[in-house]
């Protein structure tokens, strides 16, 4: 216990004289910036877990319980259009509500992982999205989707009808904002993607975010009292850059011209939980650099997402801190799932993992840049995983020393075996107003 104490006042030293690195569109930090920028390294601070197998105990618990006295594990790949039934600790919380429509912000409640502490807009009022256009970036409309997430103050956005909106630049994010997609069919396509910068306390749910492209930079505001100077858009779906307490729930994600999520710059408090991704080839990054070692607060629970059709790699990719990847359910990859450099601790519980046909990929994890001697001391655990068509894990660390962090009672995940029905419902729900979702 010393010794991690030691290592953790290292952690604080690191973190706090390091400055940002990277730009992430950023054409020059003005005064503004820098506040932001190091309020946002306060953020990661506080939000970092010194202890982080807590997380991952009360997270399998609350798997155990949702599944408490149900044995199935079926989950069929048709269309399912039967009465409400959510399959796990998440959905439970709020779907099979008839009135969700009216207790909208009862999702706040309903995060676990390192992302629970995230509440969105839940101290806000309601803001309808009425407009799909985004024309002007410096001075947005009313009833867009762009004036709402530039607010100071908390906001639970909702949408008055379903639409494409087609975004010119980049979508930045204020703090305390939730964009809550239930009760629409909404896509971001076919323009920039959303940021999440220098903010905290965001929740994003039920949007499908597709064919995102790489767009010009220029002014841009996110605030409504501040309008900063932008480089070009990267092309990630979702980009969350020195951020904390960030949840992104049931999105349904493709077809991005850079990743479909990126965290990085010290981000943490993350959860990402019951999406579904298809056809990409980077799919997650989280720590952009071997050289930041800010990224050490990382905190991260994937969860309960169906990494599907025509993926190719990095489901995560990790860097630096520690990753709870956990009842998710991998049907494709072309080159690996799970791979990373910079010794992070990536702990796997109950996932399942079919190989790809071809015999020089079924191998799930791949270490970057690093020999067997060097990677052979990094903690990559896996546990309860179910391995088919002859997929294997290879795992490092020393299990007879287990994780610094763990406790003797850990719980365990629900084995892999109930996959298919832990994430039967991943991706945006088709939710009606007045029925279960």
């Amino acid at each position: 216990m010393a010794g991690f104490r030691v290592e953790f006042l290292m952690l604080l030293v690191s973190v706090a004289v390091i400055l940002p690195t990277l730009r992430a569109g950023i054409a020059e930090y003005d005064e503004y910036l820098l506040q932001k920028a190091e309020e946002a390294k306060m953020a990661s601070l506080e939000a970092f877990h010194s202890d982080p197998m807590n997380v991952t105990d009360h997270f399998n618990l609350q798997v155990h319980l949702a599944l408490e006295g149900s044995n199935s594990t079926r989950r069929s790949m048709k269309k399912y259009n039967g009465p409400c039934m959510a399959t796990n600790p998440i959905d439970r919380c709020w779907r099979c509500d008839p009135n969700w429509a009216n207790n909208r912000k009862k999702l706040a409640t309903c995060v676990l992982g390192f992302g629970r502490k995230t509440r969105g807009g839940v101290k806000g009022k309601i803001y309808v999205v009425t407009d799909p256009s985004d024309a002007d970036v410096v001075n947005p409309k009313p009833g867009t989707l762009r004036y709402g997430a530039v607010q100071k103050k908390p906001l639970w956005i909702i949408f008055g009808r379903s639409m494409i909106i087609t975004l010119s630049k980049e979508l930045l994010v204020a703090s305390h904002k939730t964009i809550d997609a239930r009760g629409a069919n909404v896509h971001i396509a076919f323009g920039a993607g959303i940021s999440i910068q220098f903010a905290k306390n965001v929740i994003i749910h039920g949007l499908h975010i597709h064919h995102i492209i790489v767009a010009t930079g220029g002014l841009i505001r996110d605030s409504t009292n501040h309008v900063g100077l932008r480089t070009n858009s990267d092309g990630d779906g979702v980009s969350i850059f020195g951020s904390t307490n960030i949840w992104l729930d049931h999105l349904s994600m493709s077809n991005c011209a850079d990743g479909l999520i990126d965290a990085i710059q010290g981000s943490t408090a993350i959860t990402i939980s019951n999406s579904h991704f298809t056809h990409h080839n980077d799919v997650m990054l989280f720590g952009a650099s071997d050289s930041y070692q800010g990224d050490s607060v990382m905190q991260v629970t994937v969860a309960f997402n169906h990494f599907g059709k025509g993926l190719v790699q990095r489901m995560p990719r990790c860097r630096w801190g520690f990753f709870h990847v956990v009842n998710n359910d991998y049907t494709h990859w072309l080159m690996y799932a799970i791979g990373g450099s910079q010794h992070p601790t990536i702990i796997s519980q109950g996932n399942r993992f079919i190989a790809p046909p071809n015999p020089a990929a079924k191998q799930i994890t791949n270490r970057n840049y690093a020999t067997e001697a060097v990677w052979k001391t990094w903690t990559w655990r896996s546990e309860g995983d179910l391995m088919m068509n002859g997929a294997y894990f290879v795992q490092s660390g020393n299990p007879s020393k287990r994780r610094p962090y763990s406790r003797h009672d850990m719980i365990k995940a629900k084995p892999g075996t109930f996959v298919r029905r832990l994430t039967r419902f991943s991706g945006s729900l088709n939710c009606f107003v007045g029925r279960p979702c």
